[in-house]
């Protein structure tokens, strides 16, 4: 998996005049949920701390990932809120990331549902066995039938189609019926709705304290959505974000920028990582 990122990391770091770690974490299904976001959170901290040795000024920290590493950006930016002990990072850099399990029927999800190379269902497939959880639940919770009344309350207004600008509309999308809350599936799927696992669920407290952000999204993408959301949530709360939206991207086309199998999209994508490092 590294290896297939070795090409983007090396160009960014190159473009940008950085010195790039890439984090290793432990994947599931051997190492599950929350180990990856741990892995994460303990590397960025000792980054954070011994920056100096690498020649690197701890002020100057940039955390960045796409897909769900976008959703462990997220997690340990706001994490690191309450470490007074620690220098905070600079920025954030999330690339079509993934950051709510509470509504699998946003726009994007319904729009983009069996486009490559990420399709609805795998979505929370992956999600599901991550967590360590039976994938007989994998309907009721694309439904929403695994969010409680007191949390549709509280994020309901935040994390909501209304919430998405009406030109992400115009491929189709059809409001979804109020699912009935299932108790069972609830349990099974609980850990789901925790921040670690939904970053976009975070408290207004939390998230007015975070560095400021740059957001990739896709158009072709059932996770663009979510960065949408999760911009406005920190503009909301008096964070800057700088957003690049590809409008001929799909999920994970930055791995695409160069080689034989290359698209336009994806060096537009990278390119825009650059320019927000340099403009730092």
């Amino acid at each position: 998996m590294r290896d297939s990122y070795d090409h983007v990391c090396r160009y960014i770091a190159k473009e940008s005049d950085s010195v790039l770690v890439s984090v290793g974490y432990h994947l599931a299904p051997e190492q599950k949920y929350p180990s990856q976001f741990h892995d994460c959170l303990t590397a960025t901290v000792h980054f954070l701390k011994k920056a100096e040795d690498y020649g690197v000024d701890p002020a100057r920290i940039i955390v960045s990932g796409d897909s769900v590493g976008g959703n462990f950006v997220a997690s340990v930016c706001q994490a690191l809120v309450s470490r007074a002990d620690l220098v905070k990072p600079l920025a954030q850099i999330l690339i079509y990331p993934g950051l709510q399990a509470i509504d699998f029927n946003l726009p994007s999800y319904q729009q983009n549902r069996a486009v490559p190379i990420l399709y609805r269902e795998h979505v929370i497939c992956s999600a599901l066995q991550y967590l360590n959880k039976d994938l007989s639940v994998l309907e009721s919770v694309m439904q929403g039938c695994h969010v409680p009344s007191d949390i549709k309350t509280r994020f309901g207004k935040c994390i909501n189609s209304e919430n998405i600008p009406e030109e992400f509309k115009a491929r189709g999308f059809k409001p979804s019926e109020a699912a009935s809350f299932l108790d069972d599936v609830y349990e099974v799927v609980k850990q789901a709705l925790e921040t670690t696992f939904s970053p976009l669920m975070a408290e207004d407290a939390v998230l007015s304290q975070v560095p400021k952000a740059c957001i990739i999204t896709c158009e072709y993408d059932v996770l663009r959505d979510d960065g949408i959301l999760y911009k406005k949530r920190l503009e909301d709360n008096g964070v800057p974000v700088t957003w690049c939206h590809i409008e001929d991207g799909f999920h994970g086309v930055i791995n695409f920028f160069n080689g034989f199998l290359s698209f336009p999209s994806g060096k537009k994508g990278v390119d825009s990582i650059v320019t927000f490092i340099r403009s730092l």
